[in-house]
């Protein structure tokens, strides 16, 4: 049971309110800790005028760059206690993102902070955590993150 827990991280400190009850986890039960962050790609109009959406592959690229060291740094904390690894930086939709890798990597346990957002500001700024949670067909330990 809980042989690999995935963990999607967002670089916040309210994401990595999850991490000591990974750490916890994993440490007693051998697990493989996978982190993972996922960029969502954004396209933006360089002017008001223009009728094809433009996507900036430099700024990409720095964004998966400074997530594969954050995550680099994570796995680094984690390996210090004696915990298995491994660290992807996805490109695409979050929630289908942090769905198709629990399955690739076969884990089996989703582990990630909720910021705890209800009626309105739900609607308003959609739940990654809420997304998972209705589609996800393993078992997710969602901790309330507090104002960080």
């Amino acid at each position: 049971m809980y042989n690999v827990i995935l963990v999607p991280l967002d670089g916040s400190k309210r994401a990595e309110t999850i991490l000591p009850y990974v750490e916890e986890l994993a440490s007693l039960r051998k697990s493989t800790v996978v982190f993972l962050q996922v960029i969502e790609p954004s396209a933006t109009m360089v002017t008001p005028y223009d009728m094809v959406p433009y996507y900036d592959a430099e700024m990409a690229e720095k964004w998966v760059n400074e997530a594969k060291t954050y995550l680099a740094g994570k796995q680094g904390e984690f390996r210090a206690k004696g915990i298995t690894t491994k660290a992807y930086v996805e490109q695409g939709p979050v929630v289908r993102t942090v769905l198709d890798v629990a399955e690739r990597e076969g884990a089996d346990l989703i582990a990630m902070a909720s910021h705890g957002r209800t009626g309105l500001g739900r609607v308003f700024y959609g739940s990654v955590a809420a997304g998972v949670l209705h589609q996800a067909d393993r078992p997710l330990l969602l901790v309330r993150a507090t104002d960080v």
